[in-house]
């Protein structure tokens, strides 16, 4: 499973990168508004930071197809490893399916997704990703991986490309549970990919190994 890092905040992702553990990145309007400067600039110093051979997510806030599909292809010049995310809805199918034909293909990353048939519409439009959102499914009481497995099933079962990103990632297990429902990608925040470096016994264990050579030297 691809580790990306959901985040549009310059510090977060050149930590992160150095790391060696981050295979891509995704945005979405809330994280951007939180940074300061220009959008384009923004997007395209994300781009250089993460590296060309990795995908970043860049969502577009057009309502219809037509404003998505010019969106999309404006953003698509900004670096060549630009994908963009489109939420789940009537407009947003057509715009997919325009946008993954032809030979200036754009891949596509359907977001906002809570049910299997929107991700099944997803898949069938031409997306390359699809997002199904964990922990906003966990707040209202639904099981949010059991999304997951059975996206990653019937994905699968029907030879479909596009591949699972858990989205809306809470807490480490969120990771953990998504390995196991055998999604391709988690985005997580830089908090949680913080956290899943942490273990109380590791820092019991760094601290008695420690004291037990610092023994040995006196």
């Amino acid at each position: 499973m691809q580790l990306y890092l959901d985040s549009a905040n310059l510090q977060e992702i050149t930590t992160a990168v150095s790391w060696g553990v981050i295979g891509g990145l995704t945005t979405n309007p809330t994280l951007v508004a939180r940074e300061t400067g220009s959008f384009e600039d923004l997007i395209r110093q994300i781009c250089r930071l993460v590296g060309e051979e990795r995908p970043v997510s860049v969502e577009v806030i057009g309502t219809t197809a037509e404003a998505m599909e010019k969106e999309a292809r404006l953003l698509a010049e900004l670096a060549p490893n630009v994908v963009i995310k489109i939420p789940i809805g009537i407009e947003g199918l057509k715009a997919v399916h325009r946008l993954s034909q032809g030979p200036k293909k754009i891949d596509c990353n359907v977001t906002l997704i809570f049910s299997t048939n929107q991700a099944l519409l997803a898949a069938r439009a031409g997306a390359a990703y699809v997002s199904p959102f964990v922990g906003r499914l966990d707040d209202i009481g639904w099981d949010g991986m059991g999304l997951v497995r059975e996206m990653v099933e019937i994905l699968g079962k029907h030879r479909l490309e596009a591949q699972v990103i858990a989205a809306s990632i809470r807490h480490p297990r969120h990771v953990h549970e998504a390995a196991l429902a055998g999604a391709q990608i988690a985005t997580i925040p830089f908090k949680v990919l913080e956290q899943m470096t942490q273990h109380p016994l590791t820092d019991l264990g760094i601290e008695r190994f420690l004291a037990d050579w610092n023994r040995k030297q006196e």
